[in-house]
């Protein structure tokens, strides 16, 4: 409800998630485990939160390097600064939870990328696939030319496994074309006009 909060982590929560499975389960238990909500939770990743710990002393971790055995989430912390957010996705219509999803989070030193996190789901074995391809923006512009090179390696970086609603090879192309369009996302607004 917070005003500053950016509308990519709102679509990916009320997406296609039901009002009464967004009150059953709570914020802990969507990120202990991801297929709940796996693009909501992408969007926390590339948006760069972290998560605190309970212990003494807590201990906080970028949400992406947290894992169960180093302890039970006690507070997320989702920062509201200036990461460039962007997202697409594909599913059968509108309302279905999407066969492929590509979210991008941008952060930007003047016109170069300072840091890129690119999120994707439905391209491998685990709810979230991390793309190891937007490492290849760091200190580069943020142009066609770069989001083309990093699309084409995330092609090669997705390990899909097909099922009723797309093969492998459906998904491996979509994540090229989505990862292109979360990253267009991420451009200034008069670069995209």
């Amino acid at each position: 409800q917070e005003g500053r909060c950016p509308a990519i982590l709102r679509q990916t929560l009320t997406g296609y998630l039901s009002w009464q499975e967004r009150n059953r389960v709570t914020v802990r238990q969507t990120i202990g485990s991801p297929r709940i909500a796996p693009q909501w939770v992408a969007a926390l990743m590339a948006a760069g939160a972290t998560v605190s710990v309970e212990g003494d002393p807590a201990q906080e971790f970028p949400l992406a390097e947290w894992q169960p055995k180093k302890g039970r989430i006690a507070a997320l912390h989702v920062p509201l600064g200036d990461v460039r957010l962007g997202e697409a996705h594909v599913g059968r219509t509108p309302a279905d939870e999407p066969i492929v999803a590509a979210i991008a989070g941008v952060e930007m030193d003047g016109d170069r990328v300072a840091a890129a996190r690119l999120f994707l789901t439905g391209v491998g074995p685990a709810p979230i696939w991390t793309a190891q391809a937007a490492d290849r923006l760091r200190g580069r512009p943020l142009d066609e030319t770069s989001i083309q090179a990093v699309a084409a390696a995330v092609e090669q970086e997705v390990a899909p496994q097909g099922d009723f609603r797309g093969s492998a090879e459906y998904r491996r192309a979509m994540a090229g074309v989505l990862t292109r369009r979360a990253l267009l996302a991420c451009l200034p607004q008069e670069v995209r006009a």
